[in-house]
């Protein structure tokens, strides 16, 4: 299996920077994602692994072995991508036997190899269909077939569920989390969707215009954002962030009033999480005009404009009012948190 260091690697076009001072250890049959909004430098960091960019500086370590100039071929990788790349003259089978007679493995094995691949995920009913035959799930199967039977050091996945329907993403996921567990094979994986890295990721790395914003286990990145950014992606609904002033350890802002927290006076965000709230009949630290609800199924989300962010809770799927009637939230103090309203960086823990 490998271990993958990237030690301070960055890629520029001119003075534009793609991805900047990537810094980071992958451990032996490690599951990482890289997790960001689509520009932040997370596909051309996978790329540069595999080889298909080359690195402007810094080093790129597989098994403790500088890759740089080493040929993509050479490297030892297994690339799935977003647009499933199939030969559409070749049926199923070829497809997914395609990588070991280009590596030029022994023939009498390639049958064993193919159909063992295709087992692990389900397509062995398939292998005489050519890919326009396939449903999209099915596409991305064969990828990822072709992917396994190349028995690799290391997989990279670039968004490999993005062109799938909600339904097929949500089973293909639980596929591919069965995968990574029975293959335990190095992998990384590229996606927006913070669901994807949440479900799938022994640790996530979140990225923002190139740079690194947090790295960290799901939970870790979930119960502590390291800054506004990581709090504003993780989450559905994402974190609740108000803007206001701090005086004397309370919080001030329209609808707003929060005392008993701990942090300098000035200005701060004030973020905490849909989950964490309740609505309360009164006495709650936001009391603010309903802006609008919605009902989904096990709870009803609520939701009320402070200044120009939008602030939601998670009541009970009983509750009923009307759009501008005034609710009161409240939420228990550990549940907040702070931030730098410039810089946007956690303040204390």
């Amino acid at each position: 299996m490998a271990e993958i260091q990237l030690r301070n690697i960055g890629k520029r076009w001119g003075s534009f920077i793609g991805v900047d001072n990537f810094d980071l250890k992958i451990a032996d049959k490690e599951f990482l994602v890289l997790l960001g909004p689509s520009g932040c430098g997370k596909t051309t960091t996978m790329r540069m692994i595999a080889g298909l960019e080359d690195a402007s500086e810094g080093d790129i370590l597989i098994d403790g072995l500088r890759v740089n100039e080493m040929e993509p071929k050479d490297r030892d990788v297994a690339m799935v991508f977003q647009s499933y790349a199939l030969y559409p003259n070749m049926n199923v089978y070829e497809n997914i036997r395609f990588p070991l007679k280009v590596r030029g493995v022994d023939p009498n094995i390639h049958d064993e190899k193919v159909r063992r691949a295709s087992a692990m995920v389900e397509l062995d009913d398939f292998l005489h269909r050519k890919p326009a035959e396939l449903s999209g799930g099915q596409r991305q199967r064969v990828a990822l077939a072709r992917a396994i039977v190349r028995e690799p050091n290391v997989f990279l996945m670039d968004e490999p569920l993005s062109n799938l329907d909600a339904k097929l993403r949500v089973s293909t996921r639980a596929q591919i989390k069965n995968l990574s567990h029975e293959l335990a094979v190095t992998t990384i994986y590229v996606t927006h969707d913070q669901i994807e890295a949440m479900t799938l990721a022994d640790r996530v790395v979140i990225m923002k215009q190139g740079v690194v914003q947090q790295v960290g286990s799901p939970v870790e990145i979930y119960d502590s954002p390291a800054n506004a950014f990581v709090a504003s992606f993780i989450g559905n609904p994402a974190m609740n962030l108000m803007d206001g002033d701090m005086s004397g350890g309370t919080f001030r802002a329209q609808h707003v009033d929060v005392p008993g927290l701990s942090a300098p006076d000035g200005k701060v965000t004030l973020g905490f999480r849909a989950e964490d709230a309740n609505v309360v009949e009164i006495g709650g630290q936001i009391n603010a005009p309903i802006y609008t609800m919605e009902l989904l199924g096990d709870a009803t989300m609520v939701s009320v404009r402070i200044g120009g962010a939008l602030v939601s809770v998670k009541a009970d799927k009983s509750y009923r009012a009307e759009i501008g009637e005034i609710v009161s939230i409240n939420v228990a103090p550990e549940h907040f948190h702070l931030f730098d309203q410039k810089s946007g960086a956690r303040i204390g823990n």
